[in-house]
């Protein structure tokens, strides 16, 4: 444009000089066209601008829909694992923090079928399969008052998962007061598979007790307090129950109280595509024996890395534990007795954790799956003592979902760990590597 009207402009001058009377009218058009000119210039800074506006929003933009996809990598919350070894869980269960407007009915229908090497019948039988669950539950709150509660129903027993009533300030702090999640560790899980790793085992993961619980957010820091009176039941010998807690089962004659908790964490890059939590926890805690009449103690300290960066999670915890029980001479206090799930088994007294999974959110584009995430979860505990064996757990595996459908598919490979062969979480055990493949498929609502 800008050439045709320098062309015009030369023509409009070689005329100039005819006549004095075209030579005027000449002038005038060209001031005419100049001023055109003038505003062409104008109107063309400004289309750059707005050529130059609109790349950055479009960029903004591809950012934006990024750091969404990222966010969806945190796999659906899931399960606890049946004592008998032969069911375990999956599901939705709500985390510390879920809040809603006004209650909401939530239950979970599941089955499960595997195949263990450990276990002549089912070997025989080339895998089995069965009912693993049934729950209800709600959630959700009225004003400022919090509510959420979860009862379970599997084919061998029933048991209250969680249930307590709490309250929102108006800073969000929160307050919790019943059955509720002890803040220890990784939250809500130290796993992403649905049999869980070994601290869920020994009671150090994903453990409900009565007592209360004060939350406090602010942006990247989460800091919890809590003081539980007791395990989630009052029987120190009742099995039926959905944590593993130290009891009185056989020799072992111990119960759980007056516990403390604390838990520190703050996140680096919150609320961006690749975030980083690292935290601190510590609990303390009476063990009265039911022989002696006698209170001992136990305690532990954990940190923990919760690494979420694009589709890839890293999750990384180590554990030092110490229990020193009140019990009988004869019965010394290098082990006491854990259980939950209708099954007890015993545990060392003194050991330490360790803790390594990694999860990828794998890209999908399928009008029949909504998600694939694919995991490997590594866990071990070393025993103090030097004449017990470590136990180790690793899960390799995939979640797959497709609305209120959840399906896990695990490889389980465990030494000397309990529900596999001779496993034990104390003492000798067996030094074999066992193998189980797990199947696990949910409708939740």
């Amino acid at each position: 444009m800008v050439v045709l009207l320098a062309g015009f402009l030369g023509g409009s001058l070689a005329m100039a000089g005819s006549s004095d009377e075209s030579s005027e009218l000449t002038r005038a058009d060209v001031e005419r066209l100049a001023a055109e000119v003038a505003r062409m210039r104008e109107r063309l800074d400004e289309m750059e601008a707005l050529r130059e506006r609109v790349g950055q929003l479009e960029q903004a933009l591809e950012e934006a829909r990024r750091d969404l996809e990222s966010r969806q990598l945190a796999a659906p919350q899931k399960r606890d694992v049946s004592a008998s070894g032969d069911a375990a869980e999956a599901g939705n269960t709500s985390s510390d923090e879920d809040e809603s407007d006004g209650i909401d009915f939530k239950g979970a229908l599941r089955f499960t079928a595997f195949w263990s090497d450990s276990n002549d019948a089912v070997k025989g039988t080339r895998g089995d399969s069965g009912l693993d669950l049934f729950r209800v539950g709600a959630e959700g709150s009225i004003d400022d008052l919090l509510l959420s509660a979860e009862y379970r129903f599997y084919p061998f027993m029933d048991a209250i998962h969680h249930g307590w009533i709490g309250y929102e300030f108006d800073n969000e702090d929160q307050i919790q007061l019943g059955i509720t999640r002890v803040p220890f560790g990784l939250l809500p899980y130290a796993s992403h598979s649905f049999w869980f790793g070994v601290p869920y085992y020994l009671g150090f993961s994903d453990d409900y007790d009565l007592g209360v619980k004060y939350i406090h957010r602010d942006g990247p820091t989460n800091l919890q307090f809590a003081f539980f009176k007791n395990a989630e039941l009052a029987g120190a010998s009742d099995l039926g129950r959905y944590s593993y807690d130290i009891l009185s089962a056989g020799d072992y004659r111990n119960e759980e109280s007056n516990q403390v908790n604390v838990r520190a964490a703050h996140t680096f890059g919150f609320e961006t595509s690749c975030s980083h939590e690292v935290g601190v926890s510590g609990q303390w805690g009476e063990l009265y024996n039911f022989d002696t009449r006698r209170r001992g103690d136990h305690w532990a300290a954990a940190a923990h890395l919760d690494t979420r960066c694009g589709r890839w999670n890293l999750q990384l915890q180590g554990t030092r534990f110490e229990i020193n029980p009140e019990q009988p001479t004869a019965i010394g206090d290098d082990i006491v007795r854990v259980g939950g799930f209708e099954t007890s088994y015993d545990m060392a007294t003194e050991g330490t954790l360790a803790v390594a999974n990694v999860a990828y959110n794998v890209p999908i584009d399928s009008e029949y799956i909504d998600q694939i995430i694919c995991y490997n979860d590594y866990s071990v505990l070393f025993k103090d003592r030097s004449d017990f064996r470590k136990s180790q757990l690793n899960t390799t595996g995939c979640l797959v979902g497709r609305g209120p459908v959840f399906l896990y598919l695990d490889l389980i490979q465990a030494n000397n760990m309990v529900f596999f062969g001779d496993g034990s979480l104390a003492g000798q055990g067996e030094d074999d590597w066992k193998t189980r493949f797990n199947v696990n498929l949910g409708y939740y609502w």
